[in-house]
């Protein structure tokens, strides 16, 4: 199958976002990329009061938002040790396991960063026993800093306190065989989707057959991204985020996921009829998949009281909230399923 046109600024703009640092509650440095593109693009975004960047992109009629999340996983610093460690909070869901070992920043409130790493508290092969059977959490790992610091004084004096936000070294890389391969393609791969399909519209090269906002939430990890700030005229909600990928599941990294339920229930019947039937007229290879542990920005927004259909689709990612990894053909199926759909 031929890769649509656009795909690769989807891949471009993925490879910068996700080197952005935006765990939830530090998503600003995203959102202003976010609207320096759109405004390049010729549009004229604006950021609510609650940091959601939201864009009209054209049409008429029948109002859709497609949203899709910039915030990231990531932590917090929680206390300093005695001993100049840092003990963290985790920013959104995901096994204390996921972090160990993994390179990360700390942001301190007046524009410092410091990197670090989360290791285990008791972390050489050489010295301990047992490590193996260690539970992981927030008392066993913690952030080692590249500072010569031993005591919490040290620590301090680097500018360093409770409340300043950690985020994770993406580890991006793009490979020959199209894989992409980095921490917080949850949810960059689908926001970069959204910002190729701003780009069609400004060149020219879609005509969309109904009212198109887009929306980039900064708050879903942690289960409020869509629930205030979407515009008052809008209709039906789409939200463009990960599929998953294992046991029991269709999708795999290559396609592109639509989803029929999750963890708070059916989506709407209408929409996801229309989303599987343009899949399958479009010769797209997707997968129709139930996620039972996973919750969406179109979830938030009803739950939130807003009278909207709701549908859910994204490119395939695998070892959701770890190191993660989907295809360049998960995101061309997503693009093209997303193109068909607003200019059904």
């Amino acid at each position: 199958m031929n890769m649509h046109p656009y795909t690769s600024v989807a891949v471009d703009h993925l490879m910068k976002l996700v080197n952005i640092p935006s765990p939830t509650g530090f998503t600003h440095i995203a959102a202003e990329y976010l609207l320096d593109v759109l405004r390049g693009y010729g549009f004229t975004p604006y950021k609510t009061h609650k940091g959601n960047v939201v864009c009209e992109i054209g049409g008429e009629g029948h109002p859709l938002v497609v949203a899709a999340h910039v915030d990231t996983l990531g932590a917090m610093v929680r206390s300093i040790k005695p001993n100049g460690r840092l003990r963290f909070t985790a920013i959104g869901g995901y096994p204390a396991n996921n972090v160990e070992n993994e390179t990360c920043v700390v942001h301190t409130r007046d524009g410092r960063t410091y990197t670090g790493t989360f290791y285990l508290t008791t972390p050489a092969s050489h010295v301990y026993k047992g490590i193996p059977d260690i539970k992981r959490d927030d008392t066993t790992i913690e952030v080692v800093l590249d500072e010569n610091v031993s005591t919490k004084e040290d620590v301090r004096a680097l500018g360093i306190e409770v409340g300043d936000f950690i985020s994770l070294d993406p580890r991006a890389f793009n490979t020959p065989s199209g894989y992409i391969k980095s921490r917080h393609l949850d949810d960059k791969a689908s926001a970069s989707v959204l910002l190729a399909l701003a780009k069609m519209v400004s060149a020219g090269d879609l005509t969309l057959s109904r009212k198109i906002y887009l929306v980039f939430t900064v708050h879903e990890e942690v289960g409020h991204g869509c629930a205030a700030g979407l515009p008052e005229d809008a209709e039906d909600i789409l939200s463009v985020d990960m599929g998953c990928v294992g046991d029991d599941l269709g999708c795999d990294e290559t396609m592109v996921s639509i989803c029929p339920k999750d963890s708070r229930g059916p989506y709407n019947y209408e929409m996801t009829g229309k989303l599987i039937e343009l899949a399958r007229e479009n010769n797209l290879k997707y997968a129709v998949d139930i996620y039972p542990m996973y919750g969406s920005d179109a979830d938030a927004s009803l739950a939130a009281g807003h009278n909207f259909r709701h549908a859910l689709i994204g490119p395939g990612v695998f070892a959701s909230h770890g190191y993660e990894r989907t295809h360049v053909s998960g995101l061309d199926n997503t693009l093209k399923l997303l193109v068909a759909f607003v200019t059904d």
